[in-house]
């Protein structure tokens, strides 16, 4: 029996691709971690997609990083594999470890993965850095100036206007507003318009 396996790093990456690819292959089962990054240490899909292998059974890839975080965790898994019974085939660099070459190109090919991504973050810091030094601000932008965080949160703490409306008048979603004022400037009570009237 093949197993298939896909994964795409965000929810708004398709799967489509790799499933049809998987299909085509002869799969199975195809077993999908959607909105997982490669280096997450939790990928529950891809632990079910090996659980699933019975002795006999081939492990089938789209693509090597869609399966692997480094050179250590693709070694761990193909002897593990190996251990089983079980074969590996990746559809993309068309390796299948059944034979000493597909053995050996699944070790080579996961090592230049690894050293492209350690490149890929080394060039990365090294381009924040130098942004830095040139006196640029590095992450998100501030959404709210501070004058008006503290407009919000007054006009928040009166009840003269509700959170979306102040949210539009500072031309910002009410997620952003909410996210970015504290959870203590949405527990304000009722303005004074709104307050019962104690009967004497």
């Amino acid at each position: 029996m093949n197993i298939g396996y896909a994964r795409v790093s965000t929810d708004e990456q398709n799967l489509n691709l790799q499933i049809d690819a998987l299909t085509a292959a002869g799969c199975d089962r195809i077993f999908r971690d959607e909105g997982v990054s490669a280096t997450a240490k939790s990928r529950p899909q891809f632990t079910a997609a090996l659980n699933a292998l019975e002795p006999g059974d081939r492990l089938v890839i789209w693509k090597m990083d869609r399966a692997f975080r480094s050179l250590l965790d693709a070694l761990k898994v193909l002897d593990g594999l190996e251990q089983r019974g079980n074969a590996f085939h990746s559809l993309t660099e068309a390796i299948d470890t059944h034979t000493p070459m597909g053995r050996f190109a699944y070790q080579i090919i996961n090592a230049f993965g690894e050293l492209e991504h350690a490149l890929i973050v080394e060039r990365t810091r090294a381009g924040m850095l130098a942004a830095q030094q040139r006196g640029a601000q590095i992450g998100r932008p501030r959404k709210l100036s501070r004058p008006q965080i503290e407009w919000a949160m007054i006009e928040i703490q009166l009840g003269n206007h509700a959170p979306a409306d102040i949210a539009a008048a500072l031309s910002v979603s009410e997620r952003t507003l909410r996210r970015t004022l504290p959870k203590s400037a949405f527990s304000h009570p009722q303005p004074f318009f709104q307050q019962p009237i104690e009967e004497k």
